[in-house]
Parts: C-alpha cells; structure tokens; sequence
C-alpha cells in the first residue's frame, strides 16, 4: 500500500479558565459545587479525561455520556455538564437544557472565540463540497493569504495535514482546530459544512465570514427524513453569515434559499450557468483535459481553465471565483489559483495505469454525484463506459434503486458491488441497486467482493474504455459489518495490474 504523509490532531489546550467564566454564554438550569474551579481542558470522551478537565455528558444516538461519569471523575474531572438529574460527590455539575447545544458554545468561549480572528468561509451543499474548498484555498494561496481547510478528504494548516474522521468535526474539535490556525496566523479557514453538523449545532459559535450553497439532491433523507427538511437544514448555515451568502441559483433549492433569506435583508450574490446571475459562465468548453469558460461579473469578463472535466467543475469553480470576488480578489489571482489545482482526491481522479483504458475514481454516492460524473466521462469517452458501484448500507436506502438506473442509463455496462455495507447484508443492498439498473436493459454483474469486481472491470476493459469506478473515492478504507479494512482502490488498481491480473 502506498504511505500517506499525515499528521494525527492533538487537540490544543485553551488558556485555562475558571468554570464561571467559562458558562457565560450558557443558560444553566441547576449548579453544585464550586464554579470558580479552575478548568484547564474539556472532553466530551471520557477516555481522554485528564486532571482538571470539564466532562460534557451528551445524549447521543449510540452513547449516553452520563453513563461515563464515574469513569471521568476517577481520571480527575473537576465539572460536569449535564443534562440529567445525577449524583456526583467531588466535582461540581452544571445541569443545562441540552448538552450539545452548549458545548459549541462552551468550546469556543474556552479557546477563546478563535473564529473572531479568522476569515471563514462555509461550504455546503449535497455535491461539490470537497472541490470547492480545494479551489477557494488554491486561489486564496495565489493571492498571498495562508489558508487552513476543514473537510471531508483532510484538514489542512500550514505544512500539517490532519485525516478527516468526518465532513465537519465535533465542535469541541472545530474549536481547537480553529485555535490552532489562528496561532499559526492562518487568514482564511475554508471549511466544509455538513448537514449533521448543523442539525446537531457544531458549528453554533462560528463567526462564518462567507457562506455558499453548492446544490441540493437527495442524500441523508435516513436521517432529515424530507427533502424539504434538508433543505431546511442547509438553510441555517445562511443565518449564521456575517459577510456574503453565495449561491447556486441554478438549483431550485438554492433558488428558494435565495428567496428566503433576502426577505431578511442578507446579502446574497448568485451564481450560475443557465439562469441570469451575478456572476456567470459563458463559452463552456469541455475536454477530457479539463474545462475551460468566460467567467462574467459586474466588472470584467476574463478567461479560466480548471483540470477537472465536467459541467460540474464549471459550477464548483464559478463558487470559488465568486468567494474571490466578493474578497475583492483579482482575476490573476483567481485564474492561477484554478489553473494550480491538478486534481482533487478522489474527485474525477484518473488513476495511472499505463494501460490503453483509462481508470477514474471518483467519491459519487449520490444519485446526482453519480449522475454528474457519468455525463462528464460521456462526453469524453471514445470507448465503452464500465460503471463500478455499490450503495453505503444503514444509510438512505431509497436512493438505491434511483442509482441503479442512472448507472443503467448512463453507462455501457455496469458492476454492481458493495461499497461500506456497514451492518447491512452486502447483497441485500447490491439487490436493491441491481433493480434500477433492471429497468434499463443495461448488460451488468454483480460481485459482492469489491477488489474482485475491480479485477472483473479491469479485466474487460478495452482500449479507448473509460473504468469509472464510483463511491469510494478518497477514502482508504472499507466499513464491514464486523471491521474496517484498508481499501485504497488507486492502490488496489496498482496491485491488479501489477498482477498482470
């Protein structure tokens, strides 16, 4: 397996504070014990407590921290939050409405309200996150500013890469993360921001500069339930902007976002393709090589080009140039920062093969990520498109079939695999995919074993083929029922061949 240069996060300690202080912003419901005890960390994992720390209790969907309480107390915890009715003799407790809605709160007043040093900018959206952030960054950098990223691939401060457990850290994490950037004089922090993130209020405390709004297509309705609730959701991160809100106003939902928050007097700049907006791209020309557009806003009109083909690259690149236009950056700046972007982990990635067929890995697990990806490899494809993808199981479940057909639709044959079927049957979920594709008359197989479906596509691959192999993306791993194992389809590739397969 090829090694991967990173660093793992130790979470910076705050100045120390007495528990007073510290609950300034936080309505308190009940107090015991001595709150001008000194707090010189908090934790929310009672197996990171040390002498002196605050313990968090928060009421999870799998864990319960109250039940954790005795553990802390026996490492030295000096607080609790709580949101419980409990017993604890030698440490004082604070009982609050919820928990989680204090510790964003708690975690910023600790490290001393780090964003209110940073220039934030927030990414969300179903699709494009990841890109985009990429780009901002890339374009911030040819204009001279140090720039920290936050996202689903990695966090990035200075020389330090971070792996990401998640799209957007827990805001105890968030926080520290933060604190660290603005001690190593980071000017602009361009994160990723999730749905759960929040619905489940981790970046609450946030002083966000910059707001963008990608798209919005079906993904986590296993847990917003309505697309409208997840829109709902998006929305939130546009109430929490001090500066500029950007928008898509392509999407239909991006378009109702807009609406809504203009009645509140937000500033809003749009940006699109196909609708007017502030700013816009014209003269789209996409290449296997990449794209290349006019970018057009209120004072000038200026050439781009950006290596990732597809009309998506055109919209996450359109997002970045708008963020660096609503900074007051110039379009030299911009147009070298996209032009220095090679590629994106895990995002359209062409594999190298030395093979007469190309091999694309690309992170589509939505059915417009999917959807998106097929149209740009379709554009360029001299050859036959092999479509390998599975579905992540205990996630939407309705989303299956939808990209089953896409597949079907899109492609000239497909591999039905699994993906991370978590504790999912694997081919419980490969049927449920296997239906959509069903309907489309499309010639496919299903291989459950991920590494031997990759085998079979590379296997029947022709010259001029395009292999897309989708899902996984940048991720190096795979979440079995009973474990996670190492699973870096770029290296599996290079395995295979080296197999001569």
């Amino acid at each position: 397996m090829t090694m991967k240069a990173v660093f793992c996060i130790t979470l910076r300690r705050g100045i120390g504070m007495k528990l007073r202080e510290l609950l300034k912003d936080i309505d308190i419901i009940s107090s015991k014990g001595d709150l001008d005890v000194e707090i010189n960390g908090i934790v929310y994992d009672s197996r990171k407590t040390k002498k002196g720390n605050l313990f968090i209790c928060v009421s999870g969907y799998t864990q319960d921290g109250h039940k954790y309480i005795s553990d802390a107390l026996q490492k030295g915890a000096a607080a609790f939050i709580v949101e419980k009715d409990v017993d604890v003799k030698g440490a004082s407790v604070v009982k609050v409405q919820s928990s989680r809605t204090a510790m964003p709160l708690l975690a910023s007043t600790f490290y001393n309200n780090p964003t209110q040093r940073l220039r934030l900018v927030g990414i969300t959206g179903t699709n494009g996150k990841t890109t985009t952030t990429y780009l901002i960054k890339s374009i911030m950098e040819a204009n001279k500013q140090k720039t920290g990223l936050l996202g689903t691939i990695s966090t990035q401060i200075g020389d330090k890469i971070f792996v990401s457990s998640r799209t957007t850290p827990e805001s105890l994490d968030l926080q520290s993360l933060f604190r660290e950037m603005a001690d190593s004089d980071i000017d602009y922090a361009v994160m990723e921001v999730s749905s759960h993130s929040l619905e489940l209020g981790r970046v609450d405390g946030c002083n966000f500069r910059i707001g963008v709004f990608t798209n919005l297509t079906q993904d986590h309705l296993d847990f917003h339930k309505t697309i409208e609730n997840y829109r709902n959701t998006k929305k939130k991160l546009f109430y929490m902007t001090k500066g500029a809100n950007i928008i898509n106003i392509d999407d239909e939902h991006g378009r109702i976002i807009a609406d809504e928050v203009r009645t509140l007097g937000i500033q809003i700049i749009t940006y699109g393709i196909d609708n007017k907006a502030d700013i816009m791209a014209k003269n789209i020309d996409i290449t296997a090589k990449g794209v290349a557009f006019t970018l057009v806003t209120p004072e000038y009109e200026t050439e781009l080009s950006i290596k990732i083909p597809g009309k998506f690259s055109v919209y996450n690149a359109l997002a970045a140039a708008t963020v660096a236009y609503a900074e007051g950056i110039g379009r030299d700046a911009i147009k070298e920062g996209l032009n220095n972007v090679d590629n994106v982990p895990g995002r359209s990635e062409i594999v190298k093969t030395n093979t007469p067929y190309t091999v694309i890995v690309d992170y589509a697990h939505t059915p417009d990520g999917l959807r998106n990806i097929l149209a740009s490899v379709k554009q360029y494809a001299k050859g036959r498109v092999l479509t390998l993808f599975g579905c992540g199981g205990d996630r939407d479940r309705e989303k299956r079939p939808i990209m089953g057909e896409i597949a079907g639709r899109m492609s000239d044959f497909c591999i039905v695999t699994s993906d991370n079927p978590r504790s999912e049957e694997p081919m419980d979920i490969i049927r449920q995919a296997e239906a959509g594709i069903k309907s489309t008359g499309c010639d496919y197989i299903c291989i459950e074993n991920r590494r031997d479906a990759i085998k079979y596509a590379l296997t029947m691959a022709k010259p001029d083929d395009i292999v897309l192999l989708a899902g996984k993306g940048h991720e190096t791993y795979q979440v079995l029922k009973d474990r996670t194992i190492p699973f870096d389809e770029r290296d599996i590739v290079e395995e295979l061949l080296r197999e001569e397969i």
